[in-house]
């Protein structure tokens, strides 16, 4: 091999080295880009499910804050209106009275039974309004389907009458303003 062959053939073999070097570099350099990239996947990858768990609890706070309002308000509601099977038993009982009063009204012998009865009747009825019942007041008011029962509609005497509540059959109750009782009334057409 002839001298000038030889130097050609170092040539390319120190080219090749270079080159070879070279790829060496720069594979080791992608290969740490690839690292880079790849903390950086893990990163972003960590702080979306960081993200996704942070809003998993505030959602979850949320809802058992809510859920403890609701009970707390379920359970005053129920403490309030706790008595209404109660009271709603008791009704008839206070309808009873009302008519045998009505009925003593009409006889003057018994007015002294009648004052005790009464005595009795508005202490019943002062224990009932201290727990929260009202009476539902007919006399003159407009007809109300959310209070009111029409079981008869009769004739107006007037114009002005029309669509009023002219006559109440049964007296309706209401218990810290919801109604346990619709009041039955006849409605003037």
């Amino acid at each position: 091999m002839s001298e000038k062959n030889k130097e050609i053939l170092d040539d390319c073999v120190n080219e090749t080295e270079n080159c070879v070097n070279e790829e060496a570099c720069e594979q080791q350099e992608t290969k740490e880009l690839t690292t880079e990239e790849q903390l950086q996947k893990e990163l972003d990858e960590a702080n979306e499910k960081i993200a996704t768990l942070e809003d998993k609890y505030l959602r979850q706070v949320a809802e058992f804050d809510n859920y403890r309002k609701r009970t707390v308000k379920e359970k005053a509601e129920l403490i309030k209106n706790g008595g209404e099977r109660a009271i709603e038993s008791i009704l008839p009982v206070l309808d009873d009275f009302e008519r045998a009063l009505a009925n003593m009204s009409k006889n003057e012998s018994a007015a002294e039974i009648m004052t005790g009865v009464e005595l009795i009747y508005n202490k019943f009825v002062g224990i009932l309004k201290q727990n929260g019942l009202q009476k539902i007041e007919t006399e003159g008011a407009d007809f109300n389907t959310d209070f009111h029962e029409a079981i008869a509609m009769i004739p107006a005497p007037t114009e002005e009458l029309k669509g009023k509540v002219l006559d109440c059959v049964q007296t309706g109750y209401t218990l810290n303003d919801k109604v346990i009782r619709h009041a039955k009334v006849a409605v003037g057409e």
